[in-house]
């Protein structure tokens, strides 16, 4: 099973098959995603990439790890696991419509 790599600080005009590419050179690569902004669908300016076997995943920080792609420097690292997320995640607070009590609006029920 492969390694998965984090990759940051992208230029955000970073396209899958460019980093495709540039990982190909160090060896062979299973894939690479870049993370998009589900709103917009512009790059977030980071992205994953898996490597076939763990020897040329080190290769590949070794090797790309602080090298310049553009105008930056990227960053190539061992991807860590996904968190667990419980509810309401990614929603500030949980969720709820928050307010004053006792109704909706000025918090004293007037008569």
């Amino acid at each position: 099973m492969g390694k998965r790599l984090y990759v940051g600080s992208l230029p955000f005009s970073t396209t899958e098959n460019e980093l495709h590419t540039m990982f190909s050179a160090v060896g062979s690569v299973a894939s690479a995603k870049l993370i998009m902004d589900r709103y917009t669908n512009q790059s977030k300016g980071f992205g994953f990439v898996e490597m076939t076997d763990d020897t040329t995943a080190q290769q590949a920080i070794q090797k790309l790890n602080g090298s310049q792609l553009g105008t930056r420097t990227i960053t190539v690292s061992e991807a860590r696991p996904m968190e667990e997320r419980g509810p309401g995640a990614g929603r500030g607070n949980g969720g709820g419509y928050g307010g004053q009590r006792g109704g909706y609006g000025g918090g004293r029920n007037r008569y």
